[in-house]
């Protein structure tokens, strides 16, 4: 049974909702500072981040540091916000990004679908946390939630300034489009979809107005799918819902229908034992639909490595649901392997 409190919390500018299981999106501490900032990829592209800072920071010494990446489709304020400010009390910097398309970080058009670019936002963040001089470079780790966690792991694998890799919920972006959950996709109906994703670009190229696909269901029906029921409650209601300015809220978590296509050449966990020594923990929930995804990184990836399940938690549950996230396990984690042991 998950634990239920009255408590209030803040659900975007100008909204208030109740807490229901634990779940805190919007969580605020006083014991962190926050500003927004902004950096250049690689490609010389905007990305826009948060900034955490421990109120006890001392800017004198130099302090281990972690890039938080949200979920596929999300901005840095689902999620990553509330992962950031609670490893932020623990005392590291942390930095919550919007990966490119998404948010107010560049990219066009919004919403577009580019697993390098994904990972480049991951590595454009350990630029920009390298370059404090309260930072120390050798210490900086990064979380991925739900699709960010493949994302990292592709981020992770050429670039060794990650010194320790976290994701939690993850899903392999790649197989969930090839395959689809529990390789109920067929051959056939991927072709199907690659060829309507091929059509939809010719269509754009000629004119025509950019589809959306996949994504979160807008309303609910009595024969709405449990993981699309899970999606909407966080989503499409005051206990996660976001939208960023200038953004629609319609297009929130949907992919244009012509660029979700470059998933199925997106294999994020081939070579992923090259990541050692630097260690890697994967937090997936018991009953989570995507357990699957971690897994198989668990499986492939080598040691260091820890699988890490929560019992009683879903995929969505560890969003958001602080009752259930095991913010102890993340912080004993990055402790031991970033932070040295005189410190």
């Amino acid at each position: 049974m998950l634990s239920t409190t009255g408590a209030a919390m803040a659900a975007g500018p100008g909204k208030r909702a109740q807490l229901r299981n634990g779940a805190d999106n919007f969580y605020v501490s006083d014991k962190v500072t926050v500003q927004k900032v902004g950096f250049k990829n690689q490609y010389r592209m905007s990305v826009a981040g948060n900034l955490f800072l421990p109120k006890s920071l001392d800017r004198k010494k130099q302090t281990a540091a972690l890039v938080v990446g949200h979920p596929m489709g999300a901005v840095k304020e689902q999620s990553a916000n509330l992962y950031a400010t609670k490893m932020a009390e623990q005392g590291f910097v942390t930095l919550s990004l919007d990966l490119a398309f998404w948010g107010g970080s560049d990219g066009q058009p919004r919403n577009a679908v580019s697993p390098d670019m994904y990972a480049e936002s991951f590595s454009a963040a350990v630029d920009f946390l390298g370059s404090q001089a309260f930072v120390d470079p050798q210490q900086i780790g990064a979380i991925g939630v739900c699709g960010s966690g493949s994302f990292v792991i592709s981020a992770a694998k050429i670039d060794p300034r990650m010194k320790a890799i976290a994701t939690v919920s993850m899903y392999d972006m790649g197989a969930a489009n090839r395959d689809a959950l529990n390789h109920s996709q067929t051959l056939e109906q991927r072709k199907q979809i690659i060829a309507a994703a091929a059509k939809q670009r010719q269509a754009e190229f000629n004119g025509g107005a950019v589809q959306y696909t996949g994504g979160t269901v807008l309303t609910l029906a009595a024969d709405t799918h449990p993981i699309q029921r899970e999606f909407f409650d966080f989503y499409r209601t005051p206990r996660g819902e976001f939208t960023p300015k200038g953004a629609s809220a319609r297009t929130t978590t949907m992919p244009t229908l012509s660029s979700n296509v470059k998933f199925m050449n997106f294999y994020p966990f081939n070579d992923i034992e090259t990541i050692s020594p630097r260690p890697m923990l994967f937090i997936t929930g018991d009953q989570a639909h995507s357990k699957e995804f971690s897994e198989d990184a668990y499986k492939r990836a080598a040691e260091p490595k820890e699988l890490y399940v929560v019992p009683g938690a879903g995929h969505v549950d560890l969003y958001d649901r602080v009752s259930l996230i095991p913010f102890d396990k993340l912080t004993s984690f990055f402790n031991k392997h970033l932070v040295p042991a005189s410190a």
